[in-house]
């Protein structure tokens, strides 16, 4: 090309040259049916765009857009007849259509739809579309919210499969479009799909053993070959709630591994698009079977990062939730959080991870909205009567005892819900006094089963024993039957002499209720008594005893305290 050449004309000339590859792609039947064969053919796209771009002209962009529409279609109905993939082809498509559709009355929701549904469902696991996809959909999140705000929502599970088949390399590109995912139709089936992100590992990885690689596959046709009656199984359940059969003697299959017998549920695990329907997988004898050939197996790399990055995308989920949703759904969410802290892939480094993010979410969501113990008091209670069955419930009914207290069990406006919980703590406080139920489960194999026993009961009454002090301390129509719980811990002979005296200590705080409420007063107290627990109000303090008292400074004294003294003497009158 001649140097001295007007630029407008080289560049007039570039522009025809590219026009006339994408027209002959359009019109060639031999790229009829597969268009992402032409290896030119990305690159005019790219730089016709690009043009379009820098010149704004309405009449540039008007005539490359016929072209891209039919060379879109075409390569989308030759997706299932080739291997090449058309992955970055149909992006660079997909922003022109995004960039110039109102200019040409282009509606880009269709085509976007179609590319994941079509495209990505395929080629998810190839490394170069996946990152070029998070990218399209990173530059474009702005303008993807604003006029296509239901897109990202609905294909999150697929969204899903690109993090955990690709890894920590587009973790932060994966974080960056995260917050698109999360909307009212998808904040409740968005958490489940973190939590069980490691299972969608396994179920992918399980696919690629029975069915060679994924790249350029339909998952869903796969199954189907495979194994098409799981399919009609699936849906009789989601429909009918019948339950999926466990794959006896009589099945067809020919795996008779313990992953065949979990095929419905990877089913449910591998869809593309969220449908809403409520979690049932955990609840089959199937789930049990497939975890325990993964645990009696070495972990792959692939999982081994997904166990790694699922935590620290639950941190982005829950941070989402404290500043977008709305009450009615985190209140929605807190009885899942509830039933799946104990139901985790078997790892003990995630389900450290993932159980310390749920108790600090619920605990805050408690905090904030104190109102949630009175409303959730029948999952509560739920979960306090199975504080037997293992440690990790153990340790959510503590935490929960905790909150109850804490929070007054709803505040002072919830007296029948906090008369429940109260209810609740007893039967806990009674059955512990009675026996050594706690931690019959796993915690009681080995050597130290019997001491982890002893100490984790111990840990629970001390705050069964603090949870009903302070209940009755916010709801005074409950002190009686707090004295008789008090006392009944004070006299016993249990070993952990911790848990009496601090029975003793309660009761003795009792018989002075201004310090009560100031030690043990709610959190969230009500319009009604607006006293925080260790706070001092210095305007009333020279009439009204409402201070808090150090006692640790009597801490090595027997019975009640001996001082005489009036705040009258250290504060100065009005």
């Amino acid at each position: 090309m001649n140097k001295q050449e007007p630029l407008d004309k080289q560049k007039d000339k570039e522009w025809e040259f590219h026009l006339r590859s994408i027209s002959s792609s359009a019109r060639d039947s031999n790229f009829a049916t597969d268009p992402a064969s032409d290896p030119s053919l990305l690159n005019s796209v790219k730089r016709l765009y690009e043009l379009c771009k820098s010149e704004k002209s309405e009449e540039l962009i008007a005539r490359v857009h016929p072209h891209l529409s039919k060379i879109f279609q075409r390569s989308v109905s030759s997706i299932s007849q080739t291997r090449t993939s058309n992955g970055l082809l149909l992006l660079a498509m997909l922003q022109f259509f995004l960039d110039f559709g109102d200019v040409v009355l282009h509606d880009a929701d269709p085509s976007l739809r179609t590319f994941f549904r079509s495209c990505l469902s395929r080629e998810f696991a190839d490394p170069v579309v996946a990152e070029a996809t998070l990218e399209f959909l990173s530059s474009n999140q702005r303008k993807l919210l604003k006029s296509h705000p239901t897109l990202l929502p609905q294909f999150f599970p697929l969204m899903l499969k690109l993090i955990a088949w690709n890894g920590e390399k587009l973790e932060k590109l994966f974080l960056r479009v995260f917050p698109g995912f999360v909307s009212p139709g998808s904040f409740i089936p968005l958490f489940l799909s973190l939590v069980d992100l490691p299972i969608l590992v396994v179920a992918l990885e399980k696919v690629e053993r029975s069915s060679g690689s994924l790249v350029g596959s339909s998952i869903a046709s796969i199954q189907k070959n495979v194994a098409p009656e799981m399919l009609v199984a699936l849906m009789d359940e989601a429909y009918t709630g019948s339950t999926i059969g466990d794959g006896g003697a009589d099945s067809e299959s020919e795996d008779s591994t313990p992953m065949a017998v979990a095929d419905p549920i990877f089913l449910e695990l591998l869809k593309d698009e969220n449908d809403g329907l409520a979690e049932r997988h955990w609840s089959s004898p199937a789930m049990a079977a497939a975890l325990q050939a993964v645990i009696n197996t070495p972990q792959s790399d692939r999982l081994k990062e997904a166990l790694r990055i699922a935590p620290r995308l639950l941190d982005s989920y829950f941070s989402l939730a404290v500043h977008e949703a709305t009450d009615a759904l985190i209140c929605a969410l807190i009885p899942l959080l509830m039933s799946r802290y104990s139901r985790l892939f078997p790892d003990k480094i995630f389900s450290y991870e993932v159980q310390k993010r749920l108790l600090e979410f619920m605990l805050a969501a408690f905090h904030r909205s104190p109102q949630f113990i009175a409303l959730l008091k029948k999952p509560i209670v739920d979960r306090l009567g199975e504080a037997y069955d293992s440690p990790a419930k153990s340790e959510l009914a503590l935490q929960l005892c905790w909150a109850i207290g804490e929070h007054g069990g709803g505040g002072g406006s919830h007296k029948d819900a906090a008369r429940e919980l109260f209810e609740s703590l007893e039967l806990l406080l009674y059955e512990n006094l009675s026996s050594s139920r706690l931690g019959l489960g796993e915690a009681a194999h080995g050597s130290g089963g019997s001491s982890f026993r002893k100490s984790s009961q111990s840990r629970l009454l001390c705050f069964v024993v603090t949870a009903i002090s302070k209940l009755a301390t916010c709801h005074r129509e409950l002190l009686p039957r707090a004295r008789v719980s008090l006392a009944k811990v004070a006299r016993s002979r249990i070993s952990d002499a911790r848990v009496w005296r601090r029975a003793q200590d309660y009761m003795g705080l009792m018989n002075e209720p201004a310090i009560c409420l100031s030690v043990l007063g709610s959190s969230s107290p009500s319009s009604e008594v607006m006293k925080y627990p260790g706070t001092v109000n210095w305007d009333e303090g020279s009439t009204k005893m409402i201070a808090h008292i150090p006692f640790y400074i009597l801490g090595g004294q027997e019975g009640p305290p001996f001082h005489d003294f009036s705040f009258a003497d250290i504060l100065p009158r009005k």
